[in-house]
């Protein structure tokens, strides 16, 4: 059995929880930024994040895993699960996380409630983090090779030892 979330739940039960996030996950992929609580926000941030993933897969059982999870039987979540699938998903593809950015924005009037805006993070993956992945990875590959040539020099030299202690006995 899968242990519960701790603390509150959004002001409701567990059933109310699951779509209330569905909801605000619908809100967010449709509008790709929404003005909510910074509890809902943090609460829907990994719940985005595992959608726009199943997203990047594009497979088929990934679109009918979305659709079960948000879609429910209304036709408008069913446009934004294809919307998701085609559009928010491919833009994604070169990101290996972090879709999602929350930015606080103060506490609102009224119950004085902290309020933050999540909204996808649309921009392309910036050329400076691609080079540093593809140096990170030559060096990655470097550093395979360097104990290779390291154990090779290793053997040349105790191959030349023993040559030279036989040469001392022969001497002899």
């Amino acid at each position: 059995m899968p242990t519960p979330t701790k603390g509150p739940r959004l002001g409701g039960g567990p059933a109310h929880q699951r779509r209330m996030l569905a909801n605000l996950s619908v809100s967010l992929f449709e509008h790709k930024s929404i003005k909510t609580t910074f509890t809902k926000a943090k609460r829907l941030q990994p719940y985005a994040e595992r959608l726009v993933t199943f997203a990047k897969a594009g497979d088929l059982a990934s679109r009918r895993k979305v659709q079960g999870l948000i879609a429910g039987n209304s036709r408008t979540n069913k446009s934004v699960v294809h919307e998701l699938f085609t559009v928010i998903g491919p833009a994604m593809a070169n990101r290996e996380g972090g879709y999602t950015r929350i930015t606080k924005i103060g506490n609102r009037p009224g119950d004085n409630a902290p309020m933050a805006v999540i909204e996808l993070v649309m921009e392309p993956v910036s050329p400076k983090q691609a080079v540093v992945a593809e140096a990170e990875a030559v060096a990655e590959t470097a550093a395979d090779e360097a104990p290779a040539a390291e154990e090779a020099d290793e053997a040349v030299e105790v191959e030349e030892t023993a040559e030279t202690a036989d040469k001392a006995d022969d001497d002899k």
